[in-house]
């Protein structure tokens, strides 16, 4: 499995609501968020758009809150602090991986962009 290198997206764009399905809709493999119904081409490449510009947001700030976490089982002060190698081994990372997923988290806590500037969310 391909591992995506962390960094943190810097041209945010205010993502599409992502809305629960039902149950009963989620249980249809054809069902997904209401597209199949959708007749209008034009409406149906802007609605799609719009959820995979939300999938990506949702991603990209999935692996920022899995960094911070990171970085908190990995922090020295610690007690019951955590290795690499553990961390890899819960979320099922390489060892490597893992380890840059803490060094990432460092500077999400300490404030910081992937080029070690201030970071100021757009949003």
């Amino acid at each position: 499995m391909a591992e995506p290198t962390p960094r943190r997206n810097e041209s945010r764009l205010r993502p599409a609501p992502l809305l629960f399905e039902p149950a009963a809709a989620t249980a249809d493999p054809e069902h997904f968020f209401d597209l199949e119904s959708m007749d209008d081409p034009r409406a149906l490449l802007s609605r799609a758009t719009e959820l995979a510009q939300a999938f990506r947001a949702a991603a990209d700030r999935a692996v920022e809150f899995q960094a911070v976490a990171a970085a908190q089982l990995a922090d020295p002060r610690r007690f019951d602090r955590l290795t690499a190698a553990d961390i890899a081994r819960r979320a099922e990372w390489t060892e490597d991986y893992a380890q840059r997923m803490v060094e990432f988290g460092r500077d999400l806590l300490k404030g910081l962009d992937t080029e070690g500037r201030p970071y100021v969310d757009p949003v």
